[in-house]
């Protein structure tokens, strides 16, 4: 029996399954760190010339051991970096609409090996339901009781203290500093860079965002940028998650254009760059320009594909509609995986893969269980994988199979690991890339992680250009 064509047709059995969250990434620390390896490579002098500009530049915020309260132990000499995008609206951001406080956008944990041959970037959907601990009031700042609420939230009443301590207990991983960005940051840094490419699958027109653009590649500068990033309802699905995804595609590129040689070997646009960077962050004291130099110095043999980007794995809540809730274990796993730096050798070794955004699955329910499709669409695309089609099958299948064509032979292997039971077939006549997998009624759920590659994410080579 041959492949089913992954041309357009409605679901039979099932609705599709909620939108993916793609584990893109906001690397304000590796473009930092791009940029300053590049002017110590290429302008040593112009390194010291510039290097007290720079660091008079960066604003610091104190969080203090009383703050963050007990912590986790620190079980390898990795480098733990909180990283914040604020919406706060006052003073240059206040044309961007007004309310009271500080919300973060965005809540990216990296994390860096301690030989820096590898990294990971753990991104938190914003909308996460979590247990959020206590917070003092203070200077700005209302406070937080504990209790179970969106993990946005500790900001807004804790600040970044607080934010540092809920990512902390959340996890168990410690953290050694922070780094927060605000919108006037982010176009700053976009213009020093002579706008960053984006390519459009479909036409903009956003009148709240003052967006119009069509279809294609287009380079955004700041104010387009922003609006880019922002918009929500007139792109895409409309949802927030939706938006989080473009957003962290198009940093991608950003950080990509940072690291690129037009700007690494021209003095003047590198230090425009920094200056712009340095002027846009907020860190704690102890992560100074100095120190990201040192940092920079020891990862200059780090490559695009060894920085991966992951979300910690979630689901839709049933009781909290429009809300994100995390899957465990999974989630535990990716954490102690982190803590303990036992990220996978293929992260380390710049290993390419096939991204399993790539990988196309029809589904095809021959379990005799109803749902049973939609369960499994769901748990593959919190893995990372495109589900192209969710269906019944046409008879009764007793065990899980997984059909392949010649185009998708090299596909295979990806679902099959994750699968605790199944067999594979090789069709012959079908040229489509996609797999069919034929959910039977031995069906026995997806393996544990065991490491990086088990969760939903990709490497830091792919950009909004390259995956379009």
């Amino acid at each position: 029996m041959g492949l089913v064509d992954v041309r357009p047709a409605p679901p039979v059995e099932d609705p599709p399954a909620a939108p993916r969250i793609v584990p893109k990434w906001r690397t304000w620390l590796w473009t930092v760190l791009a940029a300053v390896l590049g002017v110590v490579v290429g302008a040593s002098t112009f390194l010291i010339s510039g290097y007290f500009k720079l660091s008079g530049n960066v604003r610091h915020e104190q969080v203090t051991q009383q703050e963050l309260g007990t912590r986790p132990a620190k079980i390898s000499k990795a480098l733990n970096v909180l990283i914040v995008g604020s919406d706060q609206r006052n003073g240059a951001n206040a044309k961007y609409g007004k309310f009271v406080g500080e919300r973060t956008d965005t809540i990216i944990l990296a994390h860096i090996s301690p030989d820096r041959d590898g990294a990971v970037l753990i991104s938190f959907p914003r909308d996460s339901l979590v247990h959020l601990p206590s917070c003092p009031a203070k200077k700005g700042v209302t406070g937080q009781s504990a209790h179970v609420g969106m993990i946005n939230e500790s900001f807004n009443s804790g600040g970044i203290a607080c934010t540092w301590k809920t990512i902390e207990n959340l996890t168990g991983i410690h953290i050694d500093h922070f780094v927060k960005v605000d919108f006037t940051g982010f176009k700053s840094m976009v213009d020093s860079l002579g706008g960053v490419p984006v390519c459009l699958p479909q036409p903009i027109n956003d009148t709240k965002a003052l967006l119009h653009l069509t279809a294609g590649k287009h380079t955004l500068q700041g104010e387009q940028a922003l609006g880019y990033v922002r918009a929500r309802y007139s792109i895409g699905d409309g949802s927030d998650i939706g938006r989080i995804q473009r957003q962290q595609m198009f940093l991608a590129s950003m950080a990509k254009k940072a690291m690129s040689g037009q700007t690494l070997t021209n003095p003047q646009a590198l230090f425009g760059f920094l200056d712009a960077m340095t002027k846009s962050i907020t860190t704690d004291p102890d992560l100074t320009v100095g120190v990201l130099k040192d940092l920079a110095m020891s990862a200059q043999g780090l490559t695009a594909g060894q920085i991966r980007f992951v979300t910690t794995p979630w689901r839709y809540s049933v009781t909290n509609p429009g809300r994100v809730e995390w899957v465990q274990p999974q989630a535990e796993t990716l954490f102690k995986m982190v803590a303990a730096d036992q990220i996978a050798d293929d992260v380390k070794s710049g290993e390419q893969k096939i991204p399993k955004s790539q990988v196309q699955i029809i589904i095809q329910n021959g379990s005799g269980r109803q749902g049973l499709g939609t369960q499994v669409a769901a748990q593959l695309e919190q893995r990372g994988y495109h589900i192209a089609k969710v269906a019944s099958a046409k008879k009764p299948a007793a065990k899980t199979l997984v059909k392949y064509g010649p185009n998708g032979e090299s596909r295979a292997p990806r679902l099959v690991a994750e699968l605790r039971k199944s067999k594979t077939q090789a069709v012959h006549d079908t040229d489509t890339k996609a797999l069919v997998l034929v959910v039977g009624a031995d069906w026995n759920g997806l393996k544990s992680p065991k490491s990086l590659d088990d969760v939903d994410g990709f490497d830091a080579t792919q950009d909004t250009c390259t995956a379009a």
